[in-house]
Formats: structure tokens, sequence, C-alpha cells
């Protein structure tokens, strides 16, 4: 079973790179054209089996105006999601979302978080315990139908690269504890101004790794026979709008509200 979900993760990439080599030109003669990622769409398939994880996909970005890459990346994904319910959430809508539906001290933690990409990975965690579903990074997508990857049964799948578990894309049914250990350990981050390396520690995958915890066993799938990033899109085109504002890009002490307004008096 292997073999043909690593033909069509190497016929994506291809796919991929046809995709971004004509998007360069595309983009050029059109340079302010975009198009629109909905906030919802119904399955392309309505299946009468029953599933333990929800079927919806979550995606979230700065804006739903995508570039040609990011679009096809979603069509991708809709076609590997053939049975499953689509849902993009805005910047504007996930501060709604947390407004309403978090928990006091996790609101406020979210609050505190000046980078769209930190804010995002609090919500996901969020976003999947509260309701559950799927959830892949603007810029991923699955190598092989949802269906297909994801047993009827299964109550959770983490992704696992080379080094270790990762955020980019993660499914779980609602009232996950790994995941609640996640957004306890994201807040408590938050709460102590624990930044470390950045978003990457502070928000991102090294907090759900300090939750799975290496002695516990969950399940899981090797990134490559499940969800790749990268293939259809890139830095230069995820970003066309905002040149140089990927999370890499952030200062580690600019990431939280009230560090901002400390460096703000020294800085006066």
């Amino acid at each position: 079973m292997q073999l043909p979900i690593i033909i069509v993760n190497r016929l994506s990439k291809l796919l991929g790179a046809i995709v971004k080599g004509f998007s360069y030109l595309f983009h050029y003669i059109f340079p302010k054209f975009r198009f629109t990622i909905p906030s919802h769409r119904s399955p392309l398939y309505k299946s009468q089996s029953k599933s333990t994880i929800p079927k919806i996909i979550w995606q979230t970005n700065f804006t739903e105006k995508a570039s040609l890459p990011v679009y096809v990346n979603y069509l991708f994904n809709r076609l590997m999601g053939y049975d499953y319910e689509y849902r993009y959430v805005s910047t504007e809508a996930r501060y709604e979302f947390m407004k309403e539906h978090a928990p006091k001290e996790v609101f406020d933690a979210f609050s505190q978080l000046t980078n769209g990409a930190a804010q995002a990975d609090l919500w996901r965690v969020f976003v999947l315990n509260y309701y559950g579903g799927v959830y892949m990074d603007i810029d991923a997508h699955a190598v092989w139908p949802l269906s297909k990857m994801i047993k009827s049964t299964d109550k959770e799948v983490f992704l696992l690269n080379k080094q270790h578990y990762t955020n980019y894309f993660i499914a779980s049914a609602k009232n996950n504890p790994i995941l609640q250990k996640t957004i306890d350990i994201i807040v408590e981050n938050i709460q102590t101004e624990n930044i470390g390396e950045g978003v990457y520690t502070l928000t991102g995958p090294m907090t759900l790794n300090r939750a799975i915890d290496n002695s516990q066993v969950v399940n899981h799938r090797f990134y490559k026979v499940t969800c790749i990033q990268g293939s259809f899109t890139n830095e230069h085109f995820q970003y066309l709008d905002k040149p140089r504002s990927k999370w890499t890009y952030v200062k580690n002490e600019s990431l939280l509200k009230n560090k901002t307004n400390e460096n703000n008096v020294k800085d006066v």
C-alpha cells in the first residue's frame, strides 16, 4: 500500500513544480489577481460511513485572497478530502472563535500573541479539541485520500517527520487529552513569558512534543505517506501580499504584547 502513496507523493511534487513555474508567469502578467478560498464548502461526496474523527478539514491564513499556487493547493486538498467538509478560518474569525468558546485564561493567553502563526498554533489545537477534525497548514496537502489514511475508529493521527512530531497536520476527535495538555503548555509558556527559541517552542511543534512525551504511544503516520508541505507553493507565493512576514522573520522579543510594551517603554 505504501508504494502507490509514494508515487502520488512524487507526482504531486512534479505537478506542484509545474504549477509554481507557471505561476511566476501568471502573477507577472496579472500581479493583482487573487483567488478566494471559501470559508465553507460541503463535501464533494457525502459518505455514509461514520468516523470517530469528524470529517472536517480546517485551514487558516492571514487572508483568504490567495495566489494561484495556494489556491491549487486548496483544490488538491479538496480532492484528497472529497468526503470531508471544508472550513477556512481567517485571522479575524480565529479571534472571534476563541473569544466565544475558549476559557478565559486560554483567550487571555491567545490575546497576548502578536504573531499570526503563533495565534494559529494555539487556535488549531483548541479548535480540534473543541470540534475535532483534520488541520493542515495552508501550504500542506494530503498525499492520499484522507478517508483511506484515517480509520473510522481512529481517535487521533499525529504526523511524524524525521526528527519529531509536527503540528502542520493533526487529525483528532474532540476532547483529546494530548491536545488539552498542549493547550495547557502553550498557555503556561505565554503566562510565564517562556519564549525559548521563538514561535517554534512558544506555541509550535515543541509544545505538542512535550505533551506527547517520549514514553507515550500515540497513533501516528510518517509525513511522506500522509501530508507534505511546499509541493504547490512556497514562501514567495504564500506571502505574495506580505513579503517577509513569515514567522521565521519575527523577533522573539516581539511575540508577546507585554514584551512589546516593555520594549517600547525602554526605547522611550
